[in-house]
């Protein structure tokens, strides 16, 4: 069988570790630009949504978080009804660097895509797409306590 996983966590870590490299002029680093963007993408997206998205515990998500509010990325609001909830917005300073954040997304992605077709990188998506949906049962089973079956 190939490993694919094994590449799909290759050209992970390779976009991530130039992502890092590349926002660390805007103190943007360790995959905060993530939480950004869906953020900026979102606005008014609560905490627990954001860490689902994104497939990281709450813990993960609430540090990450908490250092873009610090940093001045984005700002926590109450909810009018329910003052429990806090909804994240980008402040105008997150809004000035989201355009730059998805201009290396779809450079990278151009990058990433090249030589294939229209057709092929449809394929490619679909099939990605699949894989994450699988994977991702498993994910909420374990995230809930249950252990899989080797």
């Amino acid at each position: 069988m190939k490993e694919i996983l094994r590449e799909i966590g290759m050209i992970a870590r390779a976009l991530d570790s130039i992502s890092n490299i590349e926002f660390k002029e805007y103190d943007l680093t360790k995959g905060q630009y993530l939480y950004l963007v869906r953020i900026c993408e979102n606005p008014g997206i609560i905490q627990e949504k954001l860490a689902e998205m994104i497939k990281v515990d709450r813990t993960t998500a609430a540090r990450a978080i908490k250092k873009l509010e610090t940093n001045g990325f984005i700002e926590k609001k109450e909810d009018p009804h329910n003052q429990k909830i806090k909804k994240l917005f980008p402040t105008e300073k997150g809004s000035r660097v989201y355009p730059f954040i998805k201009r290396e997304h779809d450079y990278s992605n151009s990058v990433a895509l090249k030589g294939f077709s229209e057709e092929e990188a449809e394929t490619v998506f679909r099939l990605l797409h699949r894989i994450r949906k699988n994977v991702e049962k498993d994910w909420e089973s374990v995230k809930k306590g249950n252990e899989r079956a080797y």
